[in-house]
């Protein structure tokens, strides 16, 4: 009989656990990220995510993703995006909009257009829009300029927040041009998606990053770990530090 009670309140205990892990799940903010390789390239969602619970904060990511795609084809389910279905069918209180690293130059109205029909859209879900601006190519450091220019514009005619990656990248590049940042000439190396990342979570929390560690991990179904990203500690502390020395509240143009 003990035995059975015993088994009872350990399966009743299992069960609590269970129940508690889903609701905090259920109670996490949910953010959606959509873009093209700028966005998913070493796993920058799930970084983010990774860095939230390290903290203790209660957001979870997703993502809607493809290669060298741009808003428009997002808009138009073109190259096999299906961000307007997870629009209709999930529910989120976070959307981050990454348009293709070329778009503010080469097809600017395109880039305000889209990217304003994509924050009504997010507005319309009762979800938060925020831009995440891109960063110039290792070979021409003078794109920065217009794309910031163009997302800021977009920002401030919409009252939206701004991810601004590109001026830290820039920020980065000039006191560590030492430091690695590129995977080729426009993709992030691993360290650069752990700034951005940083950038990120802080933009979105509001938090600072000083505490976040230079290894971050996500668990798999069956329990196991599997490590995010592994920084050098010296590094790790640079960029924390830089990120968090960086006034994010002048891109905050949130209504």
């Amino acid at each position: 009989m003990i035995k059975i009670f015993l088994r009872m309140s350990l399966c009743m205990a299992l069960l609590a656990l269970t129940i508690g892990q889903a609701n905090a799940q259920d109670n996490d903010e949910r953010a959606l990220f959509v873009g093209n390789s700028f966005t998913f390239f070493w796993n920058t969602p799930q970084l983010v995510q990774a860095m939230a619970k390290d903290q203790g904060v209660a957001l979870s990511t997703a993502q809607s993703t493809v290669g060298g795609s741009n808003l428009k084809q997002h808009w138009e389910g073109e190259k096999n995006t299906v961000t307007r279905k997870r629009m209709d069918e999930e529910s989120w209180d976070i959307v981050i909009l990454q348009d293709h690293s070329t778009s503010t130059i080469a097809h600017t109205e395109r880039f305000h257009e889209y990217g304003a029909k994509w924050i009504d859209l997010v507005r319309e879900k009762k979800a938060q829009p925020v831009l995440f601006m891109t960063w110039a190519y290792d070979s021409n450091p003078l794109m920065q300029e217009k794309i910031t220019r163009e997302y800021m514009a977009l920002a401030q005619k919409t009252g939206v927040r701004v991810i601004p990656a590109g001026p830290v990248w820039e920020k980065a590049r000039a006191a560590r041009p030492d430091l690695d940042l590129f995977f080729d000439d426009k993709h992030p190396s691993p360290d650069a998606t752990y700034m951005n990342a940083l950038l990120i979570y802080k933009t979105l929390t509001g938090k600072s990053v000083a505490d976040i560690p230079d290894r971050l991990f996500t668990t798999t179904a069956d329990g196991e770990k599997q490590y995010l990203c592994f920084v050098l500690p010296e590094t790790g502390k640079f960029l924390r530090d830089l990120v968090d020395g960086f006034d994010v509240a002048n891109y905050n143009l949130k209504n």
